[in-house]
């Protein structure tokens, strides 16, 4: 069974930083996608970063040259460092791997998703 379990997040003024972890087990690490998604009061789930099973990385453009996905295989975990934080930045964030669909929430069968951390930034 597929499991992540995330930690970090909290509340933060904007410019600042936070760093989100999310350790995985029953899967095979390093041959995994791994990702982030997030969920803000009143939107759908998007994505945030993609981490494809070649090793390319993706963002979104909201959030390119401010956070940076990575991922150490020895601990099955991976990052979502988050910089110059905003208050547009807050939301749910999930932790994700395996998504192939998701509708409104960031949940569902078509993936494996984290229990989701809370990020609040304010001015």
């Amino acid at each position: 069974e597929v499991r992540l379990v995330q930690s970090g997040g909290g509340s933060v003024q904007a410019g600042g930083s936070l760093r989100l972890s999310c350790t995985a087990s029953g899967l095979t690490f390093d041959d995994s996608d791994m990702a982030w998604y997030r969920q803000a009061p009143g939107s759908q789930c998007e994505p945030v970063s993609i981490r494809e099973r070649d090793g390319r990385t993706s963002y979104a453009d909201s959030v390119k040259g401010r956070f940076a996905l990575s991922q150490d295989n020895a601990k099955t975990t991976v990052y979502l460092q988050m910089n110059s934080l905003k208050p547009e930045d807050t939301a749910m964030y999930y932790c994700a791997t395996r998504v192939t669909g998701y509708l409104y929430s960031c949940s569902g069968p078509l993936g494996h998703w984290g229990q989701g951390t809370q990020v609040t930034v304010s001015l």
